[in-house]
């Protein structure tokens, strides 16, 4: 993580979004219980990826926006243009990063 993030806020900002769509905690219920969606809400746990995107998929918003949001203290549109121009700058520092192939472990000299 950049020294310069924030620490995570993950429960705020599903909550904040959930309002926001006027969605209950029952709506999530072809992905997750009730009590999972209290308990992320509450800071009682921490989703994986994999149910970050479903959560968003129920919330009708990219995964990354959740993550954004995230990462942001009151969700601005101006704290969001800094917090992406950050990853922009931190992506387009990458010189030789390469998603589109599998990376290969150098063998070992025996």
């Amino acid at each position: 993580m950049s020294p310069k993030a924030t620490a995570p806020k993950f429960a705020q900002a599903l909550r904040a979004v959930r309002i926001e769509r006027g969605l209950s905690q029952e709506d999530f219920y072809e992905v997750s219980g009730r009590t999972y969606v209290s308990r992320l809400e509450n800071d009682g746990a921490d989703p994986t990826l994999a149910k970050t995107v479903q959560l968003a998929q129920v919330l009708d918003v990219h995964p990354l926006t959740l993550l954004t949001l995230t990462f942001c203290n009151k969700g601005t549109p101006a704290e969001v243009e800094r917090l992406l121009s950050g990853v922009r700058d931190e992506i387009a520092s990458f010189d030789k990063l390469r998603l589109d192939m599998r990376q290969r472990r150098p063998r070992s000299v025996a």
